[in-house]
């Protein structure tokens, strides 16, 4: 599994339209494709200002091999819907590793 983890500074007066938006738009559009498992959206109480988005792939082939005109057509999409200040501040991808419980 590998794990795409994207953090986004947002100001507190439109983090709940952010995520909103992105689950309508983004994970609609992800969750179409073969390999995504699922995806989360974590705040926190202390850190009013920052989204971090984490999405679980099956594969990083399938992650990858998103065309990347559907990706620049879905952030089009998004950008017009959030008309607001918002950018993304950290973007890194993790594999997942288990090892046999004895």
């Amino acid at each position: 599994m590998v794990i795409e983890w994207l953090t986004f500074a947002v100001d507190p007066d439109n983090r709940e339209t952010f995520i909103r938006l992105d689950n309508e738009i983004w994970t609609a559009a992800l969750s179409q494709y073969s390999g995504f498992i699922s995806k989360e959206v974590w705040i926190s109480p202390d850190l009013l200002d920052q989204v971090v988005v984490v999405i679980r792939w099956q594969t990083r082939e399938q992650w990858k091999g998103i065309p990347q005109a559907v990706l620049d057509e879905v952030q089009e999409r998004f950008e017009a819907a959030a008309n607001f200040p918002h950018r993304m501040i950290d973007a890194r991808e993790y594999q997942v590793r288990r090892y046999p419980t004895p």
